[in-house]
């Protein structure tokens, strides 16, 4: 397996068969850092479709979290625009969802009530909001500690519970900030599958941030590398390696010459902004 860039060209959402969800038309964003003008975004186009996994790599300060916060509306981009459905996106609201690197959770709620909160915000009937908490307690597997406090659970159980909160709300895409990077090894690889599992049942849009390459092997149907000074996107290639995520265990694909060969190009590309 040869790996040449322009072998690795993303498929378009129609010949992929998905429909844009989150579309980024020439986004860039400047701010003022103390006196220095910092573009941290230029020029990004970008089209998210429905059922999409994508991953985000790139050396520290090339702009991924401030990627991911226009697109969430936390951030009004310099120029250039960012539509979900078509409609423009200019602040945060519930077509997307965010989990962040800590589970940010109400520390005075036990879980089924944290997952319910933003239900209730939404001012969404009671029975209902108890349907959908049980179902999404259920599919991350915390079935037993819904009436226990944050405090009383592991660190990979608080962070399944934000999923399960920003999953409740029914966002047309989820934002994945490093939600693993503070988890331990073993935690973490429970946490992958835990959320590739998740996607494969509800088809969400998951915009996922990581530094580790590994990571965006495992978990991605596509993968976008971005370099900095300004942050821009430099590949965006769909992942040779999805028909054996659906089939093999972690440990089977890491073994495989096509994950090290994989593995070694994307880290040559992250490299290569140096």
């Amino acid at each position: 397996m040869t790996l040449q860039h322009q072998a690795y060209q993303p498929p378009s959402p129609d010949s992929a068969g998905k429909a844009s969800t989150i579309t980024l038309t020439n986004v860039s964003l400047s701010y003022l850092q103390d006196t220095c003008q910092v573009e941290a975004l230029r020029n990004i186009s970008l089209d998210l479709g429905d059922k999409d996994f994508v991953c985000v790599l790139g050396p520290s300060g090339c702009g991924k979290s401030s990627l991911l916060n226009v697109i969430a509306g936390y951030r009004a981009p310099t120029a250039g625009s960012i539509q979900v459905d078509g409609k423009e996106h200019v602040q945060p609201d519930s077509q997307v969802g965010v989990v962040f690197q800590q589970p940010n959770l109400l520390p005075w709620l036990n879980i089924e009530k944290n997952i319910e909160f933003g239900l209730k915000m939404q001012q969404i009937p009671k029975e209902e909001r108890k349907r959908i908490v049980a179902k999404y307690i259920k599919m991350v597997g915390l079935e037993q500690f819904a009436a226990l406090l944050p405090y009383q659970l592991s660190g990979g159980m608080k962070q399944r519970a934000a999923i399960a909160r920003t999953l409740a709300t029914d966002p047309r895409v989820i934002l994945l900030d490093e939600p693993f990077s503070a988890l331990d090894a073993l935690t973490r690889e429970s946490m992958q599958k835990h959320l590739r599992a998740i996607w494969e049942e509800t088809g969400k849009c998951l915009f996922f941030i990581t530094h580790d390459v590994d990571e965006a092997l495992l978990l991605a149907e596509r993968i976008l590398i971005m370099h900095p000074n300004p942050g821009r996107i430099v590949c965006d290639i769909p992942n040779p390696l999805v028909l054996r995520l659906r089939n093999q265990s972690f440990s089977a694909l890491r073994s495989s010459k096509e994950f090290v060969q994989m593995r070694e190009y994307l880290i040559g590309q992250i490299q290569a902004a140096n």
